[in-house]
Parts: structure tokens; sequence; C-alpha cells
């Protein structure tokens, strides 16, 4: 008695059952996940940093001097702290009300989702005959060559025929008998679906960030009314710190940031999951490059040439112009001739360092003749000529400068010896209001 099947051509699909997907939390959705990790680990960092900056664990990294940061920035501690906040619960806001409209995360699929790779990786082995005769090689002779020995590498040479492979299915309530898979075309078929497009995923969503935040953060410089409007506030922060990266205009957060991220996630088709880590990867850099420290060991600092020492140089006055790309790559300023050419920063970054330190000798000089005299502290309060206690601002404890690129005199080790001290526990009462330099 005959069988009754037939032959089909491909390996057939499996079927599936799409079920809903559970949270990795069960007390919070992924989509919501997705919001909150972000900004657990922007203050994780931020904090990490502090401590960094406050104890001054490695001072010998460092792009600025506390000295700098106290002199040179016009936004406090508060300030900055508030306005991070501030975005912070509108990104996150605005982002729960976009994913109200994806679909129910479901599962189930991802059997069948490899098949359909297999299946496509089992047609492109058509074309490797007709590639192969194109150099003069028969690929028939070849492939019958190797059956004995290798049935595997025949049957890609044979363009994808592995007649060996083959198994009875029931389909439509009729046996069949239909080609299986090979392992490697399985093997490939699970890199390609759990790994490689998802990297392609992430790769076209730090582009399309990139490039949304470059045009427009050049735009804000080029234009006047958006840099003084919104973009200049960020730049009262001459030298960065950590959780002053999204210390922006609440506009200018709310369409540099969130809404270019959003757009980076609807184009990509990213999931929940993978929003997940590409939102608190891009979180992550962009604390990093705003730390204030270039660090060897920094994993985040050798990503790319995108890195805080390649965006300080944006936060300087001679170099607000150029490096305006964040926060993962270079490629815009490197096509349209925006990054920095001035050479050799260090003598400029010396400068700064010695003009801070010179200004915090006056401060301390002058606070010490106060001291010393009450009647003309009175005298000079009186005449409108505040001192240092009249000036002071709640910022957080800082760090000593128990280093400098440059050799320091005698004289310079006399006069910043207490610097630390001044700058932790009697910090509210001894250093200048930054807002009176605005």
């Amino acid at each position: 008695m005959a069988s009754n099947y037939t032959v089909l051509d491909l390996p057939p699909l499996p079927s599936y059952a799409l079920k809903p997907q559970p949270p990795l939390l069960p007390w919070m959705s992924d989509a919501l996940f997705a919001l909150v990790l972000p900004i657990v680990a922007y203050w994780t960092i931020s904090l990490i940093f502090h401590v960094i900056d406050t104890y001054d664990i490695f001072p010998q990294y460092r792009l600025h001097t506390p000295a700098e940061i106290l002199k040179r920035n016009h936004a406090t501690r508060w300030d900055v702290f508030r306005d991070v906040v501030l975005q912070q619960i509108v990104q996150t806001i605005f982002g729960y009300a976009v994913s109200y409209w994806d679909p129910e995360p479901i599962y189930g699929k991802e059997d069948y989702d490899i098949a359909i790779w297999a299946q496509r990786i089992r047609i492109a082995q058509r074309a490797i005959p007709w590639a192969l005769g194109a150099i003069g090689v028969n690929a028939a002779q070849l492939s019958s060559k190797l059956g004995g020995q290798t049935s595997v590498l025949a049957g890609v040479l044979s363009g994808g025929k592995y007649p060996q492979l083959q198994e009875l299915v029931t389909l439509n309530g009729e046996s069949v008998l239909a080609p299986s898979f090979a392992s490697w075309e399985i093997s490939t078929a699970k890199i390609i679906y759990w790994a490689l497009i998802p990297l392609v995923q992430f790769c076209v969503g730090a582009i399309i960030v990139d490039t949304w935040q470059y045009f427009l953060h050049r735009a804000m410089h080029m234009n006047q009314y958006l840099y003084t409007t919104l973009h200049s506030r960020h730049h009262r922060l001459y030298v960065p710190y950590a959780y002053g990266a999204l210390y922006n205009h609440p506009i200018e957060g709310f369409l540099l940031d969130t809404v270019g991220t959003v757009f980076a996630y609807l184009v990509t088709g990213l999931s929940a999951r993978q929003c997940i880590i590409f939102f608190t990867l891009a979180t992550a850099k962009t604390v990093d490059d705003h730390c204030g420290y270039a660090l060897p060991w920094d994993p985040l600092q050798h990503l790319s040439g995108n890195n805080a020492a390649y965006h300080d140089i944006h936060h300087q006055s001679w170099g607000i112009k150029t490096n305006f790309s964040q926060p993962f790559f270079t490629i815009w300023d490197s096509m349209l001739g925006t990054m920095w050419k001035g050479g050799d920063v260090k003598l400029r970054y010396e400068k700064a360092r010695k003009s801070a330190d010179e200004w915090w000798e006056q401060q301390q000089k002058h606070a010490a003749a106060i001291a010393e005299k009450p009647q003309e502290k009175n005298t000079l309060a009186g005449a409108q000529v505040p001192s240092l206690a009249a000036q002071s601002v709640d910022v957080p404890e800082m760090p000593s400068l128990r280093r400098s690129p440059r050799k320091a005199t005698s004289g310079n080790q006399a006069s910043l010896k207490g610097l630390k001290e001044r700058m932790s526990g009697s910090l509210p009462n001894g250093v200048p209001r930054v807002e009176s330099r605005r």
C-alpha cells in the first residue's frame, strides 16, 4: 500500500500559543519599570560621584578642582536638584502616557519567529551554487565529493538540500514528509533573533537619539533666542558634575531628552524590557559624561570618544560652539566639522585652575581680615560690601583641593590648606553666593 504523503520544500513552521507576559517585578509593570530604573540609576551613579567628590577619592583624575566649582558655576546645588527632579517627573508622566497605547506584552511565539529566520537561512543557501558558479566553481561536483565526509557542508554547497534531514509531520490531517532544519540553521537563527536584532535596534536607537540631540542642541546654540531662553540654564554649570546632567530648562529637557528618546523607542520597536536596558544605559551615559572625572577604568568612558573629557570642553567658554554630540557617539561632530580642533586643552584648563586658586586665596584673606576686625566687618556691611557669611548658600559638602596638575608653591599650599574643612563643615557660612555672579 502506497504511503499517503506529500513532500514540502521547506521545513514547516511550529505552532504557537500566545500568553500574557508576566512583569519582571510582581508589583510593577515592565513599562513603568523602564521609566523608574533610569531614575534610580541617575541618582545612584550621581551619589557615587558625589561621594568621590566629597572625600576627594580620585583627585588625580579630576577635570576641575573644587575651587573651580565654587568660583565658576552660576547655579546652586539646590537649583540643580530641583530642576532635575522636575524633568524626571515630566518624563515619567509622558513616558507612562505613551506606554498606555502599547499592546499588552505577550510571549509564546519565540520558537515560531526563530523558525522563520531558519527558513530564511535555508532559502538564502539557494544562492550559493550560483555565487560559486560565478567564480568558476562547480557547486554540484564539490558537494558530491564532500557528501561522504561532511553532509552538512555538502548540503550548504548544494543550495540547502539535506536529503537526510526529513521527518513525518501531520498537516491538515494528512501525513506529510517534510524536511527538517539542520542544527546549525536553528543555532544561527537563535543568534539572529536573540542577539543580532536587539543589537541592531539598540544601535539604531542610539543613532536616532544622537541625531535628535545633536541638531536640536546645535540649534539652541546657533539661535540666540533659544539659547538665552532655554539652553543658557544648562550652561550655568561651567564645571559639570554628575547630577547636573539633566539640569535644563523644563521645556528644553522635555524636547531634547524626553521626546527624542521616546521617538527612538517608537521607531525601533523596542519592547518594554528592551527599553529598560536602553533607557537606563542612555541615562547612565549622560550622567557619566557630566561626572567631571576622566577615569581610565570607567567602561562608559570607553564606549566611544564621547565621554566626560569630550563633553566638558563644550561646557567651557572657549569650547561652547563645539562638541555638540551627545550622549553616545561623535558622528555628527566629526561629519559636520563641529568637533573641537583648537589643539591641546591642558594650558586652558591650567589657566582656569590657577584663576580659581587665586580667587579662593582672596576669599580666605578677606574672611580672615573680617574675623580679626569685627568693627571693620560692621562698617563693610553698612557700606553694602557683603561678607563671606552674608553670601552663604546651602550646597552639599565639597571636596578639598588636594591636588593640582601644576606643582603648587609653599604659599599656595598654606593658603589652600584648610579648603576641605571650609568646604565641608563650615561651607554654608563661608562661601560666597554664586547667584551674585549671574
